[in-house]
């Protein structure tokens, strides 16, 4: 499965991005889907994910009621909407699916690149 996230850019504290990631897979609706995200000098972070059937979703803390994560299966595509950034969002945003059978994220895609500015 190869992944390809875009959609990262440069906005001002307050605005909104919407990441995609679409993957090459004819099965895509058999895997959970997941956006993860590095910040300079820290370790990668769980952001949210989605079930392979369109749910359940979860979210961490620092972006819950922020964030939004969606998939549409007939596109190969998972998004995340990101609404109210805030500077310390600035990372880099990496999408990661598993497949439903298998516990660990096995595909990783290139991450997009998102900085907030104050």
């Amino acid at each position: 499965v190869q992944l390809q996230a875009c959609g990262g850019g440069l906005v001002q504290a307050g605005s909104s991005l919407r990441l995609s990631c679409a993957a090459s897979t004819r099965t895509f609706s058999t895997y959970t889907m997941g956006w993860f995200r590095q910040a300079p000098g820290k370790e990668r972070e769980f952001v949210a994910s989605i079930g392979w059937t369109d749910g359940p979703t979860h979210y961490a803390d620092s972006v819950r009621g922020r964030f939004a994560i969606s998939r549409d299966n007939t596109k190969n595509t998972v998004y995340l909407q990101m609404n109210s950034l805030k500077p310390e969002d600035t990372a880099a945003y990496y999408c990661a699916a598993k497949h439903v059978y298998v516990g660990t994220y096995d595909y990783w895609g290139h991450g997009t690149l998102v900085t907030v500015s104050s």
